[in-house]
């Protein structure tokens, strides 16, 4: 309890409306503001009205350590295999009601349910934490910092922090890597270094200092009234699953023409490379094809190259635009793109030596 003035020395209700009338933060007011009352006894004696008597209190408003770390966005971090530098965002909120350091820690989840609902099953590599510093709340290399810590968060401000990672190249669709940030109260300290560790009070109040109350609650991965606070997201993987076939039929021969025509020296050989991306993926695009003929076939360039032809029933449809290359004994083509649950071929001709 905080020690009373002479006389009727408590904090009076018409002292509170005067605080009320300013601004409302959430943190509350700052923590070292000194906070006075004057309460004022008038009497008379015989009906003859006397000199006022009047006493006063003061205290120091103690620092109240609050933190808060949300996901920004409430969907999972959609990713290809092998991408660098994907990003997840989240907001630290400092609801102290003083100015704080924040630590940061950015950590892997192993298995279980991530923030989702996938199953943490791979871990992102080349974790780092970046604070946004030109505050456009998106992820801009060569402009936003690299942080271990949040440098003087005054009371009731926000950061936006990203954590940044690599992906891995051999994953699935549907692969997930959950990750945690979890930020910690420090001594605010000298701007451009991290403050000490904050350290809670014990023992009673004291009217003429500025005692230390964490009043955080638990966070994803950490307790309440710890002074940190932690949330969670994820990364979830969009592969493209290609599935590739090569097949070829006999054209022509010298002896039956295309009459039931043999692959004997001398026939035309059509093949086809057909790419197939397996439905509920991502779609590949540049896909680059490159067949080398063995040295038993001669490339038919009369007939050309085609690219981006169909498929009907397994079997190569006689589609697709003219394009795709052959040097040094090697057929070459590329495909601009093949959706998910599609398939594309690219055809040519050949004559059996």
């Amino acid at each position: 309890m905080k020690k009373p003035g002479r006389l009727l020395g408590s904090v009076s209700a018409a002292a509170f409306a005067i605080l009320a009338s300013s601004p409302a933060l959430a943190s509350g007011t700052l923590a070292g503001s000194t906070i006075t009352n004057t309460v004022t006894v008038n009497y008379q004696v015989g009906s003859v009205a006397q000199t006022a008597t009047s006493a006063s209190n003061s205290f120091k408003v103690d620092r109240k350590v609050n933190v808060t770390v949300a996901e920004t966005g409430s969907a999972t971090t959609q990713v290809s295999p092998g991408q660098t530098a994907a990003v997840t965002t989240f907001t630290v909120t400092n609801l102290s009601n003083a100015a704080l350091d924040f630590a940061l820690v950015a950590a892997q989840q192993s298995g279980g349910t991530a923030a989702h609902s996938g199953t943490d099953n791979f871990d992102v590599t080349n974790v780092k934490i970046y604070v946004d510093t030109n505050n456009n709340g998106s992820y801009d290399p060569g402009t936003d910092l690299e942080v271990s810590y949040l440098d003087e968060v005054a009371a009731d401000a926000s950061k936006t922090v990203f954590v940044v990672a690599d992906i891995p190249l051999s994953l699935s669709t549907g692969s997930v890597a959950g990750v945690t940030l979890t930020a910690t109260g420090r001594e605010g300290g000298t701007a451009g270094s991290q403050g000490a560790a904050l350290v809670e009070t014990t023992g009673a109040d004291s009217a003429n200092t500025v005692d230390t109350v964490f009043a955080d609650g638990a966070g994803s991965s950490d307790s309440a009234r710890d002074a940190a606070y932690s949330a969670k997201d994820d990364y979830t993987v969009l592969a493209a699953a290609l599935t590739i076939v090569k097949s070829s039929k006999v054209i022509s021969d010298p002896l039956n023409g295309t009459t039931n025509p043999k692959a004997i020296p001398g026939a035309t050989i059509e093949y086809c490379i057909s790419v197939a991306n397996a439905a509920g993926g991502a779609g590949a695009s540049n896909v680059a094809i490159s067949d080398p003929l063995p040295v038993t076939v001669t490339y038919d360039s009369g007939y050309g190259i085609f690219l981006n032809g169909t498929v009907t029933s397994g079997v190569c449809n006689a589609d697709g635009a003219a394009g795709g290359s052959y040097s040094s004994g090697t057929v070459s083509g590329t495909l601009s793109s093949v959706a998910a649950g599609a398939t594309k071929t690219m055809r040519f001709r050949a004559v059996i030596n």
